[in-house]
């Protein structure tokens, strides 16, 4: 599938694009701790409060989990911490493994890159595990990755495009910035990405197709 209108890189969102979500799940999961608030502090494309704070990386883990305790009547004294990760891990549904095998074979034509929204709890445990299906590690289908959390911004701020040019060593008129919001595709062609956008429901493999046949 190479030759996309001069396209060299694909620059991949996560949730919503390769791994399958559910924002109500996770919401469910949060109230059925007792949590206050879980709906407004969830967002689909934008978070908020603590979450936001936990995804921008000026939140710990053990902070972000402290704080939905205290959002809690009682306290939550009676909550731990990995029933809270496990709350969130809610979010996730999972990855189907013809889209690891389609990001394996992209990468044999492009350069493939990571730019996602997400936070350390996620990232270090569910995330992590669905791109161990195939017995393999993030690594694997990525050249390289750039995380909210770990950049300390978020799309659809401008910054983090600039971030991702600067640590990925992108030109972004030669990168393709897959995502299934349209305001952060619309942040990335501000700075200069060529963009797509992923329906609900849809494939990638299907975007990219129609792309390159116009």
């Amino acid at each position: 599938m190479n030759g996309i209108k001069g396209i060299r890189n694909l620059l991949f969102d996560l949730g919503g694009v390769i791994m399958d979500i559910e924002r109500e799940r996770c919401v469910e999961a949060l109230t059925r701790l007792g949590m206050q608030g879980a709906d407004e502090m969830l967002g689909l494309y934008v978070q908020s409060g603590p979450f936001l704070k936990l995804e921008e990386g000026k939140m710990t883990p053990e902070e972000f989990c402290n704080e939905v305790r205290s959002r809690i009547p009682g306290g939550g004294a009676n909550i731990t911490d990995l029933q809270v990760q496990e709350a969130l891990n809610a979010f996730l549904i999972g990855i189907p493994t013809h889209r690891l095998v389609e990001l394996r074979m992209l990468r044999k034509d492009f350069g493939i890159y990571l730019l996602s929204n997400t936070n350390p709890i996620m990232y270090y445990s569910k995330i992590a595990e669905c791109f161990r299906a195939e017995e393999r590690e993030m690594s694997d289908y990525f050249d390289g990755r750039v995380t909210s959390f770990e950049s300390r911004l978020a799309k659809p701020q401008r910054e983090i495009f600039e971030y991702a040019i600067e640590h990925l060593g992108i030109k972004p008129e030669e990168t393709l910035f897959i995502d299934d919001s349209q305001k952060n595709l619309d942040a990335a062609a501000e700075v200069g990405f060529a963009t797509v956008l992923v329906p609900p429901g849809s494939e990638f493999i299907d975007a990219l197709a129609v792309l390159r046949e116009n």
